[in-house]
């Protein structure tokens, strides 16, 4: 339809992870490959630097999620300030990769697609390392 669709293949775990695995990015779903093959539809790989800096996660409560039936609930020292979840002031960097295609079968093995997904996680991975290296401070 000509529209744009942004996908986060690390899920859940890509915003439960603790803020000492900040960066280093989770296993990727293969979803969003498979629908990219079905709709011949480019990949544009996105790096987003400042975000993981935002909330300082200590960990999940999997029973507090579980409990009040969400994916996820971060333990951020947020939540004990007056007016709590209020965001540290980071700066966003984005970072756009060349677009990607790929052809084959979307129902082709899990296998067969991780190989796709791994050139989209390496390219969003390399952007990343560029980036980090790149900026001065969290909030320049």
């Amino acid at each position: 339809m000509g529209e744009l669709l942004l996908a986060f293949p690390e899920g859940v775990r890509g915003v439960s992870k603790p803020f000492a695995k900040r960066y280093e990015l989770e296993e990727f779903g293969l979803g969003f490959m498979r629908l990219a093959i079905e709709t011949k539809t480019p990949i544009v790989p996105v790096a987003v630097i400042g975000a993981e800096e935002q909330y300082v996660s200590f960990g999940n409560l999997s029973w507090a999620a579980k409990a009040l039936k969400i994916p996820v609930f971060p333990v951020i020292p947020q939540l004990l300030l007056p007016g709590g979840q209020m965001p540290l002031p980071t700066k966003y960097r984005l970072f756009f990769g060349e677009p990607m295609r790929f052809e084959g079968d979307p129902d082709d093995d899990d296998a067969i697609v991780a190989e796709k997904v791994y050139l989209v996680k390496q390219s969003i991975a390399h952007m990343l390392r560029r980036g980090l290296m790149q900026r001065r401070s969290v909030f320049f």
